[in-house]
C-alpha cells in the first residue's frame, strides 16, 4: 500500500488550491446561492425600466450573490455543534474539522463586507440595507434566535431567504413596489413546504440535535398537512403576477400547472407518507421554484410559449 502510494505523483499546485479552497466553497451552500442568484436576476430584469446598465446588473449580481454566500458561511458558523449531531451535516467543514469558527467566520464577514460594498457603489443605498438586513435576518435572527427557539421556525425567518428578487428589483428601478412584493411573497410562502419536506425525512436528525422542526414538535402528520396547506395557499400566490399586471396569460396558464404538479406531490405526501416521496417533493419543489421565475422571464420577453407549456404540462402529468 505504502510502495503504491509513494509512486503516485505530487498533486500539483492547481490542486493543492483546490483542496484548500474546496471547505471555503462548501461553507457558501453554493446550490442555494445559484437559486437565489437566479431569481435576484429575474426581479432584475423585470423591473422598471429594463435591466439597466450592465453595471448595475454585474454589481446586484455579484453583490447580492456575496451576501447570501455571507449568511450561508455565518450559518455554518452558528450552528457548527449542532451539526456535529445530525448525520446530514456532521461532514461539513467546521464539525468535520476542516477549518476552525474563526477562519470560518473571518471567510463570512470579508464576503459580506464585498457584497456590501459592492451594492453600495455599484447599485443604490436601499438596496444595500436590505440585503445586509436580509444577511443579518437569516444568520442571527433565524439561525440564533428563532430555529432553536420554535417549530414556526422557518416561516418566520423565510423572509430573509424571500429577499433577492425584491433586491434585485430595488437594484434596478430604487424602489419597493407592489410587484417586487409579489417576488417577495412567492418564495416567502414557498418555503414551509420546500423546507418541511426536508424535514420530515430529517426528523430524526433534528430531534437528536434538539431543534424544534415541525415534524419533531407536532408528528409527521400535522406537518404533512400544512405542507399540503401551504402549496395550496402558494397555488393562489404564485398566480399574482398577473393579477397585479406582471405577467400574460401565458405566465398564469404555466403557473396553474406547475402549482397543480407542486399540490399533487403534497396531496400524495399527506395521504400516503413514505421518506422517498418525502425527498421527491423536496426535489421537486426546487424545481418548482427555478421553473416558476423562468417563466416570468418567458413570459416577458418571449413572443410564445407553446414549447415550455407543452413542456411543463408533462411534467405535471409525470
Amino acid at each position: 500500500m505504502n510502495l503504491v502510494s509513494s509512486t503516485l505523483p505530487p498533486p500539483t499546485r492547481l490542486q493543492r488550491l483546490g483542496a484548500l479552497a474546496h471547505p471555503y466553497l462548501q461553507l457558501t451552500k453554493p446550490r442555494v446561492v445559484v437559486l437565489l442568484a437566479f431569481t435576484a436576476i429575474v426581479g432584475m430584469l423585470l423591473a422598471p425600466p429594463g435591466p439597466g446598465a450592465p453595471q448595475v446588473f454585474l454589481s446586484a449580481t455579484l453583490g447580492i450573490s456575496l451576501a447570501a454566500a455571507a449568511g450561508a458561511a455565518f450559518n455554518h458558523v452558528f450552528e457548527r455543534h449542532s451539526d456535529a449531531l445530525m448525520m446530514r451535516t456532521r461532514a461539513r467543514p467546521l464539525p468535520s474539522g476542516q477549518l476552525s469558527a474563526q477562519h470560518a467566520a473571518a471567510f463570512a464577514a470579508v464576503l459580506a463586507l464585498l457584497g456590501g460594498v459592492l451594492l453600495v457603489v455599484g447599485t443604490n443605498l436601499l438596496t444595500a440595507m436590505l440585503t445586509m438586513l436580509a444577511l443579518v435576518g437569516y444568520s442571527v435572527v433565524y439561525t440564533v434566535f428563532l430555529k432553536p427557539l420554535t417549530p414556526q421556525n422557518i416561516v418566520i425567518g423565510g423572509a430573509a431567504g424571500a429577499a433577492p428578487p425584491l433586491l434585485g428589483w430595488t437594484a434596478v428601478s430604487g424602489e419597493v413596489t407592489v410587484e417586487a412584493l409579489v417576488l417577495f411573497l412567492i418564495i416567502f410562502v414557498w418555503t414551509p413546504p420546500h423546507f418541511w419536506s426536508l424535514a420530515l425525512y430529517r426528523h430524526r436528525d433534528y430531534a437528536n440535535a434538539g431543534i424544534p422542526m415541525l415534524p419533531v414538535t407536532h408528528g409527521s402528520r400535522y406537518t404533512r398537512a400544512s405542507i399540503l396547506a401551504y402549496t395550496v395557499v402558494l397555488a393562489v400566490v404564485a398566480a399574482l403576477p398577473f393579477a397585479v399586471g406582471m405577467s400574460g396569460v401565458a405566465y398564469l396558464a404555466g403557473s396553474l400547472l406547475l402549482s397543480a404538479a407542486f399540490v399533487a406531490h403534497a396531496w400524495r405526501l399527506y395521504r400516503s407518507y413514505s421518506d422517498a416521496l418525502a425527498r421527491r417533493t423536496f426535489g421537486f419543489s426546487i424545481q418548482y421554484l427555478a421553473l416558476l421565475f423562468a417563466l416570468l422571464l418567458a413570459d416577458r420577453y418571449s413572443e410564445g410559449l407553446h414549447d415550455a407549456l407543452q413542456f411543463l404540462g408533462g411534467a405535471a402529468l409525470h
